[in-house]
């Protein structure tokens, strides 16, 4: 590995230009593979574990370069395209990814099929090489600024409901997609729902083969929960947004890493665990030994992810693996969540029944109580109910170890066997 970020650093060193454009940055750096180093090298990556990409991203950051395009293009839909898409589709898709060019958000998730994804009802009918999509998307994060979107639509009713499904890359811009904001409890919308009225899609944005959608859409999960699992690195967050709707591309690179540097809240602190230690300590929090006992539970949950990232990636090369690994991540991830929530609540005390839901009122809340910090806390605590959902609940998580793992019995049910269309549909 030290010959790797020696190699990235001589690179840095002759290509880093703060007055580039972010589009000229990215393309540096995602067509010479440091964007995304855990792809292959067919696919834009140099094949590096998921430990030795996020030591990537760190020496970067270090060097004070604009880090890579972060979001889900780059955490999901890259190396799913790269595990099941053709080299033509790979060269179309993922090299605008690397390069920040294209923006993507995921089109799963369905008012009634959330834990029972495989129940959708969005429809792709095939009209010619093009597929006609009508059908409703919810918790779509990112769908406001994304440009294209993976989508996963039943193209086979017949079948059984796990058998009819295809994946597709979808034009987020075309009329057709109606794309509308939620409006969460901490005052964000990061999420938004998706309304497709004979939107189009083509036969060549089809990933992997026709019905055989649902093992692409596990491939892409499986990736998610990676990203998203406790010591499994995460999607690279730029200050600098990828896309044509953003309108960051045409912009000084240097300007962006000044911002980060300058920012204020929680910047200076590596991660919440180290943010609520220093928070405990400037409000006297710290001389309860209850709470000194719970900052070290959290320490140990986070060194236990990081602990296993590396033995996976140890089994890895010795041929080996972890089964679940993902999915045990996800849930710790979820405990870490509600522990930094309930932790940050008992620091600051009654200060944490008052939060500012919009961005105006933040520095107003901030002068008023002399706590900069208290804002941050109360948005963790907001958000601390959202992990345990996205991406999979804890439930379905439970469920994937015990059946795929542990080998325990499925749950009992005719839906695997019987034609989608024959199945009971929800009200």
């Amino acid at each position: 590995m030290a010959d790797v970020i020696d190699a990235l650093r001589a690179w840095l060193h002759e290509n880093w230009d703060p007055d580039l454009t972010v589009a000229q940055w990215w393309e540096r750096l995602g067509l010479a593979g440091w964007a995304a180093p855990s792809l292959p090298e067919h696919a834009y990556g140099k094949g590096l574990s998921r430990n030795d990409a996020v030591r990537v991203a760190e020496a970067i950051g270090e060097h004070g370069a604009l880090a890579a395009p972060g979001g889900l293009g780059l955490l999901l839909a890259a190396p799913t395209i790269a595990t099941h898409g053709t080299q033509e589709q790979i060269d179309h898709y993922v090299r605008d990814i690397v390069t920040g060019q294209k923006a993507w958000c995921q089109l799963f998730s369905e008012p009634v099929a959330g834990s029972d994804l495989a129940g959708l009802q969005t429809r792709s009918i095939q009209d010619g090489d093009e597929w006609i999509v009508n059908g409703q998307k919810v918790w779509t994060s990112g769908g406001h600024y994304a440009d294209l979107g993976m989508l996963i639509a039943r193209t086979n009713s017949e079948a059984p409901k796990h058998q009819g499904i295809s994946y597709f890359a979808i034009d987020m811009h075309q009329p057709g997609m109606d794309i509308r904001p939620l409006k969460e409890m901490t005052g964000r919308a990061l999420f938004n729902e998706v309304f497709m009225s004979d939107a189009r899609t083509t036969t060549d944005a089809m990933i992997g083969d026709r019905n055989n959608g649902w093992a692409v859409a596990n491939t892409t999960l499986a990736f998610e929960r990676a990203g998203l699992g406790s010591g499994g690195g995460h999607a690279a967050a730029s200050a600098a947004l990828p896309g044509t709707v953003a309108g960051h591309l045409d912009q000084r690179v240097g300007e962006f890493v000044t911002n980060r540097r300058a920012g204020a809240g929680g910047a200076q602190f590596r991660g919440a665990g180290r943010m609520l230690i220093e928070l405990a300590k400037s409000t006297g929090a710290i001389d309860d030994p209850t709470i000194r006992q719970d900052l070290m539970r959290l320490h140990t949950i986070q060194e236990i992810g990081r602990m296993n990232t590396l033995r996976l990636k140890a089994l890895k090369a010795s041929g080996g693996d972890i089964p679940g690994f993902g999915n045990i991540g996800k849930l710790s991830m979820s405990d870490m969540m509600r522990l930094q929530r309930d932790l940050g609540l008992r620091i600051i005390g009654a200060a944490g029944m008052l939060h500012a839901y919009a961005s105006a009122d933040k520095a107003v809340l901030a002068e008023a109580t002399g706590q900069p910090m208290n804002g941050i806390v109360t948005e963790l605590a907001l958000f601390a109910q959202a992990p345990p959902i996205y991406g999979g609940t804890d439930q379905v998580q439970r469920n994937i170890i015990g059946e795929r793992v542990l080998g325990l019995p499925k749950e009992p049910g005719f839906d695997r066997a019987t034609p989608f269309s024959e199945l009971p549909k929800n009200a």
